[in-house]
């Protein structure tokens, strides 16, 4: 048998799913296998296959198009089913999560470097490091599969089957820093499979992508049979019909019945800068003199339109912005700007939570005579190490151990939405867009459209300023609002709710971008929004039947042992 024309496998490596159910012997599931497939220090050619997976993993997120995310896994799978001891299982699992980890996520090594001030050998080594921790679902799901079939003696048939099912529920649950999955790579390759996020959200798609990995395996095992062919053809068939339907979930939809004209603004502050004017070290005069002249200049050039509002990205303001501040000098140089050119603005900038004192990053409105437009929103989400110390509470004492690290109050959530001239917003703030539960209360709370305010200068110009931004405006696929999103250094963008993505921004540059966004007044709810919990319920439902069926078999064969003795 051959991987990708590689030669990895004998034909000899795999039992034939012909007989589906029956059970291998108790403590040696793979005793059909050749030896010579035996993961050793000797043999070094079972290991290509999760090496290979992390490729196929790494290769197939965004920016590449996920030109193998229906097949990513089968070289893991194949190299488990081989294995007889639970070290090699572990081991495979974590070499191909530390390889798609270095593909997919190598921008981890410029944040290292850009945020943490690490010499580059040094972020390297953390990149390293991060590697190894990052996607730890990956080996985990390993051991659980592992151990629970050899402690159960589930059929290969069935234990087919919890080894993917054990596979998504690892990834649905995992504990990552970037909470990423496998359906968001459909929407940046923009194949039309995406529009089911509506449905079953991205985090149903990618459970789906995830599952049809597994009759591709039992096609790749069955290639040489009818069968293997018949399996192969349905999955096709089925993504194209899958492919169909998202375009009729797309046209479906309602037509907008209003619009707005919104300005965003990107200045491309330097990090350096940003730092030295959040630290009271300078700086703030000619920031705030950037997005003033950059905003200027964008009305000149659309002097005929009329703008609604304007954007300015997370934490643009260079001074503290609330009505306790309203008569400090950039607060008063703000207020006049706006009201000498009737221009709303919604503005990222820092502010002061009056009961712990603390400081928030938070988004304001803003009318055209620059008025504090109650109330603002406080980002609730924070940065764990960059905005907030996991444990600070209960150990107040590791602050002392650790480098200067933000120490902000946390808000009250998605609780309220930000008004202005009728319109109805929902606020996020940088990567609380990630979680599709925050937006989720949004649309509850009757969001006509997402804003939101992200600083991503820290990550570099390569992978994650992609990876944020589709992951950002898939909320608004999911419960089908437009998404509004103005950055630092960019991405910005507009998504409406089809999907459809607007002029976006050149990273790394200043500029300023007039946008006509189309909207409903009243959206109604996506299925998705209604059932939230239906597919995590499906995937539990099915994890507690496959269980009951190994548990309900195991016990029938015993009995069928004890009445032969």
């Amino acid at each position: 048998m051959k991987i990708a024309g590689l030669g990895l496998l004998p034909s000899s490596s795999f039992p034939s799913h012909e007989t589906g159910n029956q059970r291998l012997p108790p403590h040696n599931h793979t005793t059909t296998l050749n030896t010579m497939n035996s993961a050793t220090p000797g043999n070094l050619k079972p290991w290509l296959l999760p090496i290979l997976s992390g490729v196929l993993i790494g290769t197939s997120y965004i920016p590449f198009p996920p030109w193998a995310s229906l097949f990513c896994f089968i070289p893991l799978w194949i190299f488990w089913n081989q294995q007889t001891r639970l070290k090699n299982v572990f081991l495979g699992g974590m070499i191909t999560s530390f390889v798609f980890t270095l593909i997919g996520f190598n921008w981890v090594t410029y944040l290292l470097h850009e945020f943490a001030h690490l010499d580059w050998p040094v972020a390297v080594i953390g990149m390293l490091v991060y590697g190894l921790i990052a996607h730890l679902f990956v080996p985990l799901a390993g051991v659980l599969w592992f151990w629970g079939r050899n402690k159960f003696q589930w059929s290969k048939r069935l234990s087919l089957w919890l080894m993917a099912l054990i596979t998504i529920l690892c990834e649905a649950y995992s504990l990552t820093l970037f909470d990423w999955n496998f359906g968001y790579s459909w929407y940046g390759a923009n194949i039309p499979v995406y529009h089911w996020a509506e449905v079953i959200g991205f985090s149903g798609l990618s459970a789906a992508t995830l599952l049809c990995n597994l009759p591709l395996y039992m096609a790749w095992e069955q290639r040489k049979q009818n069968a293997g062919k018949i399996i192969l053809a349905t999955v096709v068939t089925g993504f194209i019909l899958l492919n169909i339907g998202g375009l009729w979930l797309k046209n479906r939809l309602p037509q907008p019945d209003a619009s707005f004209k919104t300005l965003m603004i990107q200045a491309y502050i330097e990090n350096a800068e940003k730092l030295a004017a959040e630290l009271g070290k300078g700086y703030g005069k000619e920031i705030f003199n950037r997005y003033i002249t950059l905003t200027d200049n964008a009305l000149k050039t659309h002097q005929d339109a009329k703008i609604d509002f304007a954007m300015w990205p997370e934490t643009a303001f260079p001074a503290l912005l609330g009505e306790q501040f309203k008569f400090d000098p950039y607060p008063v140089a703000l207020a006049q700007f706006l009201h000498d050119r009737q221009l709303p603005l919604i503005t990222g900038a820092y502010s002061v939570e009056e009961e712990s004192r603390l400081i928030t990053n938070s988004l304001f409105v803003l009318n055209k005579d620059g008025e504090i437009v109650p109330p603002h929103y406080s980002k609730s989400i924070l940065l764990a190490f960059g905005e907030y110390i996991p444990g600070e509470q209960l150990f107040p004492e590791i602050r002392k151990w650790l480098p200067p690290t933000g120490h902000f109050a946390r808000g009250h959530g998605p609780t309220d939405l930000l008004h202005w001239n009728g319109y109805k917003m929902g606020a996020q703030i940088c990567y609380e867009s990630l979680f599709p539960g925050f937006t989720r209360s949004l649309a509850e709370l009757g969001a006509q459209f997402i804003v939101n305010v992200t600083n991503d200068s820290w990550y570099g110009a390569w992978q994650e300023p992609y990876q944020h931004m589709y992951m950002t405006l898939a909320r608004g696929v999911e419960f089908r609002r437009p998404v509004l999103r103005v950055t630092n250094t960019g991405i910005s963008t507009v998504s409406l709710a089809s999907g459809e993505i607007l002029e976006r921004s050149p990273i790394h540059q200043t500029w300023a971008g007039l946008y006509e966004v189309p909207y409903l007044k009243n959206p109604p709810a996506t299925f998705y929004q209604n059932w939230f919990w239906l597919v995590p319920g499906l995937l539990w439902g099915a994890l507690v039947l496959l269980l009951g069926i190994g548990v309900v078999n195991r016990l029938g064969n015993n009995d069928t042992r004890s009445a032969r003795n």
